[in-house]
């Protein structure tokens, strides 16, 4: 029998109803022996997130302020969930201690984990596992930074003894012992580092989508679901904007060579998005794998005959960039132009001391700001055994009427990367997507 760690969102366990389908979903499967669970969410779009409560009330406490009111939420809430469900945990004895440490001031850390901590000792409850607390297992540095190496040691004989268990998300133990949060990823970071700790088969992630999906549904109209990604395309795709798992809920599993299955919790039966290392036995229809991209972009292009003969030229523009503290996105050149992409909201107020500066480090014929980029990465392992993609790619956005302004392709040939204008980005994804996707528009 093998291992798989579900994580399951604040949406998936947002009431009593959720929790059912939780324990259908993890009893389905005899290999899902480890769930993480987050806070309840919202039930509704005018309903209030647990975490927010406790939010609330360690402000409320911490200006002198009288909590009880927004505590008094957070009881009904988890008293609901175990009534309905008629889960036997003294909920009390739990509710107390924590109202009691938040008004001593246990901090804004303690306050916000409090949720996964009870959502863990309901859930935990409710399966008839095992809870265990990620403040014995998950450790952070002085700096406040995951210790990683002491995480993997620690939560791995933490885990060893239990064959079915509960271990709630989002936080771990700082240096003093006191409880710390991650900073992003929550929940799926603790998934992450569970799923390695124990060496598991697959790390699912249990959320609300069915999945990711081949292009922005804001832009195309129902696009094609991803069956497999590879870890690289995902990272390609993210830092264009594919919002799925933060990189630090990637990085352990990616590491461990454990691939990750995004499900649906109310869809339990879609097979989801499969994230893994290699995925060459995964043949996709399309050459593909996803189109992403971002507006506001801006060009710095720079131009000085043979420049490409002076030693150290392109160092002295990005020098002038690093004084600014900008950093570039992408940088295409030629044998006497250099261009540097950067976001325009990291140039807002120093473009006229970075021209400046360019000037007085380079002494170029010209440097010049081209604002109103928008870039489209088209991502996909199967780019590199087929021919003809980009001739394919620029006669669609020729036939959209779409003027390309920049054109960028990794060593890898992993993506295509190009430059439009804001006006022209959601045109040249739905061309792109035609093209390369389905045969018939579908806006």
């Amino acid at each position: 029998m093998g291992i798989k760690v579900a994580k399951f969102g604040g949406s998936s366990l947002a009431d009593a109803a959720h929790f059912a389908k939780v324990k259908s979903i993890l009893l389905a499967d005899a290999d899902r022996r480890i769930v993480v669970p987050s806070a309840p969410g919202k039930r509704s779009s005018t309903d209030i997130k647990v975490t927010d409560l406790f939010y609330e009330c360690n402000k409320l406490a911490g200006a002198g302020q009288s909590m009880d009111d927004a505590f008094e939420k957070i009881v009904v809430r988890y008293h609901e969930i175990a009534e309905e469900l008629q889960i036997t945990v003294d909920l009390d004895v739990h509710l107390e201690e924590v109202r009691k440490n938040i008004k001593l001031g246990a901090g804004a850390d303690y306050a916000a984990s409090r949720g996964e901590y009870l959502n863990g000792i309901l859930l935990a409850a409710y399966m008839g596992w095992d809870f265990v607390d990620p403040q014995d297992g998950i450790f952070f540095d002085e700096e406040g930074h995951l210790d990683s190496e002491k995480t993997q040691q620690m939560l791995s004989a933490l885990l060893a003894g239990h064959s079915h268990a509960v271990v709630p998300g989002f936080y771990g133990c700082d240096t003093h012992g006191r409880v710390k949060t991650f900073s992003r990823g929550g929940s799926d970071v603790t998934g992450a580092l569970v799923s390695r700790a124990v060496n598991a088969d697959m790390y699912e992630n249990w959320t609300d989508v069915s999945g990711c999906l081949m292009a922005d549904p804001r832009i195309v109209r129902n696009p094609e679901p991803i069956r497999y990604v590879t870890y690289r395309e995902l990272r390609e795709l993210s830092y264009m904007g594919f919002t799925v798992l933060h990189e630090d809920a990637i990085f352990p599993v990616r590491m461990a060579g454990i691939p990750t299955n995004i499900r649906n919790t109310n869809d339990p039966e879609a097979p989801g998005t499969v994230i893994c290392y290699e995925a060459e036995d995964y043949e996709s229809e399309y050459m593909i794998t996803g189109i992403a991209g971002h507006k506001d972009f801006a060009i710095i292009s720079v131009e000085k005959a043979m420049m490409n003969a002076e030693l150290g030229f392109g160092r002295r523009v990005l020098q002038a960039l690093e004084e600014e503290g900008v950093s570039f996105e992408h940088m295409p050149s030629g044998i006497d132009t250099m261009c540097v992409v950067v976001r325009e909201d990291a140039i807002d107020g120093k473009k006229e001391r970075i021209i400046k500066r360019i000037h007085e480090l380079c002494a170029p014929d010209s440097v010049e700001i081209h604002s109103g980029l928008a870039l489209i990465a088209m991502v996909g392992r199967g780019m590199v055994r087929s021919k003809g993609i980009s001739a394919r790619l620029f006669n669609a956005l020729m036939k959209a009427g779409v003027n390309v302004r920049l054109i960028d392709q990794g060593s890898s040939e992993l993506n295509i990367i190009v430059g439009v204008d804001n006006l022209d980005f959601e045109v040249a994804v739905r061309a792109i997507y035609r093209a390369f996707v389905v045969k018939e528009p579908r806006w």
